[in-house]
């Protein structure tokens, strides 16, 4: 670690990120009336905070988290093996945090605008893919239509508002196409909405299915051969928009490190969840 990057850590901003992410997590805690144990010097709110700051400072690194935050925040110095696992038993919290807080931001939504897409998560590179023991099958090997590029791991399909803040987000197998996994996916949108995506969303009975049901209207750009044109408006507040999103999903990618250091599928599928409530929360 760089002296530049200590001492942007040890600044009032890291500090008040750190004490942010605390109270918001010690609050909601509190809120939901959670057991804790009297006797423990590092709480479970200390717990989700310190993954969350590894998340969005350490790329996910909760040895370098944990050793930071016990020397300069005053955090007690808990090992990483028992770390580990009060964090995955409590990820049915994080979950419910993740959900409350998307809950409270589509509340606040006014505009009712939203976008979805999806974007690659590689667990390895391909020339490991054999020496994988993280997943087995060809079904997490998908292609990267942006980067014109195979992989080898998740496609995550988010759902953001117009200024990118993620609201839901599902996971997928690699292999697994956009359309395929919308129709899989249950929109939890309020009546109203409009949901914007791109071209890879054109399925006129789901869109029916959407407007008929739910109430949302779903806006994909349309192919040139498409029966559902576009009016020249409705082309520019789209691309508009689209515009906004891919640069949301820019930060996402660039809080994710090159390699996402997991020992099993449940680790991984862990830091996922809490890289995307890290950008959410902050």
């Amino acid at each position: 670690m760089s002296f530049q990057t200590i001492n942007y850590m040890l600044s009032d901003t890291f500090s008040d990120n750190v004490l942010i992410i605390y109270c918001f997590v010690d609050d909601f805690m509190k809120g939901i009336n959670t057991k804790t144990d009297k006797q423990r010097k590092f709480t479970d709110a200390q717990i989700i905070s310190t993954a969350l700051i590894a998340a969005k400072k350490f790329k996910g690194n909760y040895h370098a988290a944990l050793d930071f935050l016990a020397s300069y925040e005053g955090f007690y110095r808990l090992d990483k093996g028992v770390f580990s696992m009060r964090l995955h038993r409590l990820k049915p919290i994080i979950e419910l945090i993740f959900k409350h807080l998307s809950y409270t931001i589509k509340s606040l939504n006014i505009s009712k605008n939203y976008i979805i897409d999806t974007f690659p998560i590689s667990v390895c590179r391909n020339i490991r893919i054999k020496n994988c023991r993280l997943l087995t099958g060809e079904n997490y090997r998908g292609f990267n239509n942006s980067k014109k590029e195979w992989f080898y791991g998740f496609k995550i399909q988010i759902i953001t508002t117009e200024d990118g803040t993620p609201v839901q987000f599902d996971v997928f197998c690699g292999e697994t196409g956009d359309v395929t996994a919308f129709q899989c996916t249950q929109i939890s949108l309020e009546e109203g909405s409009n949901l914007y995506g791109d071209k890879a969303y054109n399925d006129y009975d789901e869109e029916d299915l959407l407007c008929q049901c739910e109430q949302i209207y779903l806006k994909p750009h349309r192919k040139s051969n498409s029966k559902r044109k576009d009016l020249p408006f409705q082309v520019f507040l789209k691309n508009h928009i689209r515009k906004q999103v891919e640069n949301s999903f820019a930060m996402i990618t660039d809080l994710l490190p090159r390699h996402i250091h997991a020992t099993s599928t449940e680790g991984f599928l862990l830091k996922i969840l809490l890289f995307i409530l890290a950008f959410t929360i902050l």
